[in-house]
């Protein structure tokens, strides 16, 4: 299931223009990341899912997935923290012709680990899609322990994790447990390279965003056995990835995306925009990387 994320997939935004979605600009951001990118990861947590409407969700998913028109693949985000929901948008997901499913962790409710495992077994029973489960508990609340995911893997059409706990030793003991052919991607852009050494597969990554080709070179490269490279790659992008957390992701990277001339730098309540003090945090960051300079002439 390697060619699910083919080593990098990003994480896409949902640009948005005076409260509408803006399909010319999601457009122009698609066909970028099927040139550079492996995969697209539509209505996640960078695409502002949760605040999208039922309709609006639909339309983005089709939208995206009839622009790829299968040259790359492309995983839907159809999470919730109710289950028959998340069936629901599972089986609309399938049904429009998405090649996977990105599921976070149901949030807010605070289920055991034993209703994890029942939870995505149902989800699973409702589709014929590959799953990666989505660990990310600084903003679910529910940390997917490792044991949890070795019940998970067992589940056929479970295939791998997105992991964001930013804690290491919980990914190698994920990765020491479940079968080898269960994957293992990074969910923190900071962390590719260190999750990769230890037998992960890529990353799902939101820089990939403004920095789709280096992201996936820096992927390639280590699987090509080039670990120097990608390390420095690595350690070169990571004063930029902190400046794209420095506010709730995806306020900084659709302020970069502005910058930059991709998008409008518009986000949905209760997410805001970005302080003046921050963005200058983030121009000097993109201005050592070499963004700015050419920000600058667009």
């Amino acid at each position: 299931m390697d060619d699910l994320v083919r080593g990098c997939g990003v994480a896409v935004v949902t640009p948005f223009t005076k409260g509408e979605v803006d399909y010319k600009a999601l457009a122009k951001l698609v066909e970028m990341h099927v040139e550079n990118s492996g995969s697209i990861i539509v209505c996640g947590t960078t695409g502002e899912a949760s605040t999208l409407t039922e309709e609006e969700y639909h339309n983005v998913v089709k939208f995206v997935i009839d622009r790829v028109n299968k040259r790359i693949p492309v995983i839907a985000g159809a999470g919730s923290n109710c289950t028959q929901t998340t069936i629901n948008k599972a089986k609309f997901c399938e049904n429009a012709g998405a090649d996977g499913l990105l599921i976070v962790t149901p949030y807010y409710n605070k289920t055991t680990q034993r209703g994890l495992v029942n939870h995505y077994k149902m989800i699973a029973e409702s589709t014929n899609l590959p799953i990666i489960v989505y660990n990310v508990p600084g903003r679910t609340g529910m940390n997917v322990e490792p044991k949890t995911v070795v019940e998970l893997s067992k589940i056929k059409n479970i295939v791998g994790i997105k992991e964001a706990s930013g804690n290491i030793s919980q990914v190698a003991e994920i990765i020491r447990l479940c079968p080898r052919d269960f994957y293992v991607w990074s969910g923190n852009d900071d962390m590719v390279v260190p999750l990769m050494s230890l037998g992960g597969h890529g990353v799902i990554s939101v820089v990939a965003n403004i920095l789709p080709k280096e992201m996936k070179k820096m992927v390639d490269d280590f699987n090509a056995g080039n670990i120097v490279m990608a390390r420095e790659a690595q350690l070169s992008m990571n004063g930029l990835i902190n400046a794209l957390f420095i506010e709730t992701n995806p306020i900084p990277v659709k302020e970069a995306m502005s910058i930059m001339n991709m998008c409008s730098p518009e986000v949905r309540g209760p997410l805001f925009e970005m302080s003046s003090e921050n963005r200058d945090k983030l121009m000097k960051e993109m201005d050592i990387f070499g963004i700015g300079i050419l920000c600058k002439t667009c």
